[in-house]
């Protein structure tokens, strides 16, 4: 079993990375407001990892095809140019209406090939129009990028047909994933050659319409299907009223009764630890003591507030665990975690169908439909200690 909180480049840690803040509706990150050229930077992304996109989306010609690639780099929050080098986020970047211009072209036709240089962070496709990103300065005075947030009506972003991958190039490899922990849109699969030739998140034919089509007609999913541009992930749509708020109350509360009167064994890395629930908390003992407060539909599907996993090495993988089998409705089944058989997941009618359905479509069964969907190895991640190419395609809607 693998904890996200024992991996470093998932896509918890590359937010974390990124300094990522809700700000007025925006996705906003900053950095310290130290001042570099262009330059400064440039040497770096010429030794960068080529990566290669290609667009079989079969409904998109490369002109109507926008890329964006932004992140962090260290404390100064950056982007890589259509040149391939990479820039600072400035101030000054904000152009007509307000807003940066960062969009990376794609060639008339075939592949198109750049550097990615050693950073961590999201590489968007925009398909029919261009993204708005804005840079701004924070009220500690840093410097940083509002990004697009697709689930949050507001968003200037909202109406144009975009997606992302997420990714950290460091000194130990690359490690990247199709996350849909926010939203799913464009399906698209990252490959990686070095070590091994690898690749996750491809979506089977005709995949895209059935998650939308299974949602749509879920009661209490289908507020969360924006026409034919995306599916909100619950934890948003919560948020937003289009979920309901009390969803896995029911769920919950069995399982705390549960525990009452048996052992639940979580095992991880640092070893197993045996819980019960006693005066409303769930309390674990084993290598170390860890204890839970009874969660809520929110804390479930965002996998945070009482199932927040800190980086310890104790709190944190038994709350993954937990966060797993919550949203994959196994702790009522199985009294020892983690269940690691797909067979065995989104059983009950109470369950997380978002999830569900994004696992059903994909060729290899995985995907970020959740926080802590690494758990037992499900989530659509790949690494590689050598890389030589990393390939992103748009694959056919």
């Amino acid at each position: 079993m693998t904890s996200s909180s024992a991996r470093p480049p998932t896509r918890r840690s590359v937010l974390a990375s990124m300094a990522g803040a809700a700000v007025a509706g925006s996705a906003l990150v900053t950095a310290a407001p130290r001042a570099f050229a262009d330059t400064e930077l440039a040497p770096d992304a010429a030794h960068g990892l080529p990566l290669t996109i290609h667009n079989n989306s079969g409904d998109f010609e490369n002109r109507s095809v926008h890329l964006y690639i932004v992140g962090s780099k260290g404390n100064r929050q950056v982007r890589v140019t259509r040149h391939g080098t990479l820039a600072p986020v400035k101030l000054s970047d904000n152009h007509a209406g307000g807003f940066t211009d960062y969009a990376i072209p794609l060639a008339a036709r075939g592949g198109t090939t750049l550097r990615l240089p050693l950073m961590s962070g999201r590489i968007y496709v925009a398909l029919g129009h261009k993204l708005k990103f804005k840079a701004v300065r924070g009220a500690d005075g840093r410097i940083g990028l509002q990004q697009p947030v697709g689930w949050v009506k507001s968003d200037p972003n909202y109406p144009v047909l975009h997606d992302f991958v997420e990714f950290t190039h460091d000194a130990s490899g690359m490690h990247c994933n199709t996350t849909m922990v926010d939203m799913f849109s464009v399906p698209m699969m990252i490959r990686l050659t070095g070590a091994r030739d690898h690749s996750t998140g491809r979506v089977r034919d005709g995949g895209r319409d059935r998650v939308f089509h299974a949602l749509r007609n879920n009661h209490a999913f289908s507020r969360l299907v924006v026409g034919d541009r995306r599916v909100i992930a619950p934890s948003h749509g919560l948020d937003a009223g289009l979920f309901p708020q009390h969803y896995f109350d029911h769920s919950i509360d069995k399982v705390w009764h549960t525990y009452q009167h048996k052992n639940l064994v979580v095992r991880t890395n640092a070893g197993t630890f045996t819980g019960r629930v006693r005066d409303h908390t769930l309390t674990f003992t084993g290598p170390a003591s860890v204890s839970f407060a009874k969660p809520s539909t929110r804390d479930v599907l965002f996998c945070d507030g009482a199932l927040a996993a800190p980086n310890d090495g104790t709190t944190g993988p038994v709350a993954a665990v937990l966060g797993a089998a919550f949203n994959r409705s196994t702790l009522l089944s199985h009294a020892e975690q983690p269940t690691t058989r797909a067979a065995t997941f989104y059983g009950p009618d109470v369950t997380n169908h978002y999830a569900k359905a994004l696992h059903a479509a994909t060729t290899n069964g995985k995907a970020y439909g959740f926080a802590f969907d690494d758990v037992a190895d499900w989530a659509s991640y790949i690494e590689d200690s050598r890389p030589r190419h990393m390939h992103l395609t748009l694959t056919p809607f």
